[in-house]
């Protein structure tokens, strides 16, 4: 457990109500930051308000944009209580990102403490209403000013907080996605298994011609044959044919290593269900819609949690998936994780950690220097 120095936000925000949230559009009132420096390392972490950076025109993220992210939830359960959910596998992830953009790596428990202490500052932030939660963003950007293509010299790590509804519009409803061939997201040796800016603005323009006809989201096949499942959108995807639930594999390196994968597939395990980590091509899953063997699909991730597919378009085909509602077992996975997010069910693998509340209430500014225990 840590502690770190806290400066209290001289004037706080109006949270919104539960019923108004939508995705990542208001953000609570403080900030966790660190700094990196060649020869001092990472230090200096503190809890401040939030507010923006000054940054120059020659910072070098803005040019080599290198710069990794994660995103994780705090929940409010009926009981008051405040849980993160998979906090040190999201810690695990943000270091792989790291290692792969030549970042420093960061201490995994001093990221996992500083998930605990700044929403255990902002924690009147996390709502209450089932389906809403508080989104939790760690940032690492480089900060050295320079011009010349090398890993830089400076970061800083922040994390931010924003108060969240469900991700799609469509909430738990099945979605409209469409398998693309005309565009990659990865391909095997680069980044598509770290979670990099540079991964998300490819994704945008596909995005859009997904959606001009339609879609809520592109499922991208492979980059090197252009036939072979890899995310859909922001999310890995599942399909159950006949008796078995199949998921493209992590091992070509093109795939984020996804916490709600990992959860969804320990939990289909712990039911009995047979799971195949395996190449899935589209043209498999054109045969098994035509031969009713398709079942269900659907998306998971820490933003929407699980979504359902209710029809995939591919090429000239349009394929409904379960009469377009969501299938039993989409379901079940949904109720079961969210369950244990919220509290409402034995967790089993001690997913998620208490947040303790601070020593002192928000409304009592603390000095600059006083410290809140990051668990």
């Amino acid at each position: 457990m840590q502690g770190f120095p806290v400066t209290r936000a001289a004037q706080r925000k109006t949270r919104p109500s539960d019923d108004g949230l939508r995705f990542g559009e208001v953000f609570t009132d403080h900030m966790f930051t660190m700094v990196y420096e060649d020869g001092l390392g990472w230090h200096s972490p503190r809890i401040v308000p939030y507010g923006p950076f000054e940054i120059d025109p020659a910072c070098c993220v803005l040019h080599y944009a290198q710069a990794v992210f994660d995103g994780l939830k705090a929940f409010r359960g009926a009981d008051g209580q405040v849980r993160l959910f998979r906090g040190d596998r999201h810690a695990a992830r943000l270091n792989r990102s790291c290692d792969m953009l030549c970042i420093p790596p960061l201490d995994p428990r001093l990221v996992e403490d500083s998930f605990a202490a700044l929403v255990a500052v902002d924690q009147d932030w996390v709502p209450s209403k089932r389906s809403t939660a508080l989104y939790i963003r760690p940032t690492v950007i480089a900060t050295e000013n320079f011009l010349g293509v090398r890993p830089s010299r400076k970061y800083l790590y922040y994390v931010i907080l924003t108060p969240v509804g469900p991700y799609y519009r469509e909430g738990l409803n099945p979605v409209r996605i469409l398998a693309t061939d005309q565009h990659v997201r990865a391909v095997p040796g680069g980044l598509g298994a770290a979670k990099t800016a540079g991964n998300y603005a490819a994704s945008l323009y596909a995005a859009r011609e997904a959606e001009q006809q339609g879609y809520t989201q592109v499922l991208w096949l492979d980059g090197q044959h252009r036939e072979f499942l890899d995310e859909v959108g922001t999310m890995n995807i599942m399909l159950r044919i006949g008796d078995t639930v199949v998921t493209p594999p992590l091992s070509n390196g093109t795939i984020l290593d996804g916490v709600t994968r990992d959860s969804a597939l320990q939990l289909l395990r712990d039911w009995g269900i047979a799971t195949e980590e395996r190449p899935v091509s589209i043209h498999e899953v054109e045969e098994a819609h035509r031969a009713g063997r398709l079942t269900e699909m659907w998306g998971t991730g820490t933003a929407a949690v699980i979504s359902p597919v209710g029809e995939l378009g591919f090429g000239s085909a349009r394929m409904t998936i379960n009469g377009g509602r969501t299938g039993e077992l989409t379901q079940r996975l949904y109720d079961a994780i969210t369950s244990i997010q919220y509290g409402a069910t034995n967790d089993a693998h001690g997913w998620t950690r208490l947040v303790r509340a601070p020593d002192r209430a928000l409304t009592d500014p603390l000095p600059e220097a006083a410290s809140v225990p990051a668990m």
